[in-house]
């Protein structure tokens, strides 16, 4: 996938009167990308289209107009949009209570390099994960972490002709799967190989 231009972006003023007709739909191909892996761990798979959602939300927020901020804004989430062989997902451990989260957090230390997806008939490949910064620390790990899945061309070839994918965690503290994605999020991601 193309990455982003400072040229495709929307000025400020553009964004504020653009937002409130097409955040809706925005919300709803975020919500066709996430996948939920038991009950404390989702994924939502990035895009070219999530990742302009996100720029131009950092852009408003921190009401960011100047062009080196810009570009800075551009390096920073550019790396997450899939690249043709590769899926791309932010990870969240979710857990409601803040003593519960703390207390798993150093439980599942290391649990970002548990994540896996499989193409059917092949071998599952492991995320790497964080490769802007590191996430976890000697006691515990994070509860957002970035993961890049990294698939062979075989493996791509075998999905676009109707082989499953799946997904799941090996964690020792935290093992679920979904197996075989559901159609809808299966045709959004075949859709990141372009």
């Amino acid at each position: 996938m193309q990455k982003l231009a400072v040229t495709q972006l929307l000025s400020l003023e553009q964004y504020a009167r653009e937002r409130p007709a097409s955040r809706p739909g925005m919300m709803a191909h975020r919500r066709a990308r996430q996948l939920h892996i038991g009950a404390h761990c989702s994924w939502s798979f990035e895009d070219r289209r999530t990742v302009q959602y996100q720029v131009q939300e950092m852009l408003r927020s921190e009401r960011i107009f100047e062009p080196d901020a810009i570009s800075e804004e551009l390096e920073t989430y550019n790396p997450l949009i899939p690249d043709g062989s590769n899926l791309k997902a932010t990870l969240m451990i979710e857990y409601a209570d803040p003593e519960q989260r703390a207390r798993q957090l150093v439980e599942l230390r290391g649990f970002e390099r548990h994540c896996w997806m499989r193409v059917a008939g092949h071998e599952a490949v492991y995320a790497i994960a964080d490769e802007d910064l590191v996430r976890e620390n000697d006691t515990k790990t994070a509860a957002v972490h970035f993961l890049r899945f990294e698939f062979a061309a075989a493996m791509i070839a075998a999905a676009r002709a109707g082989a499953a994918l799946a997904a799941g965690v090996d964690h020792p503290a935290y093992r679920h799967s979904v197996d075989p994605l559901s159609p809808a999020l299966r045709a959004e991601l075949l859709a990141d190989f372009a």
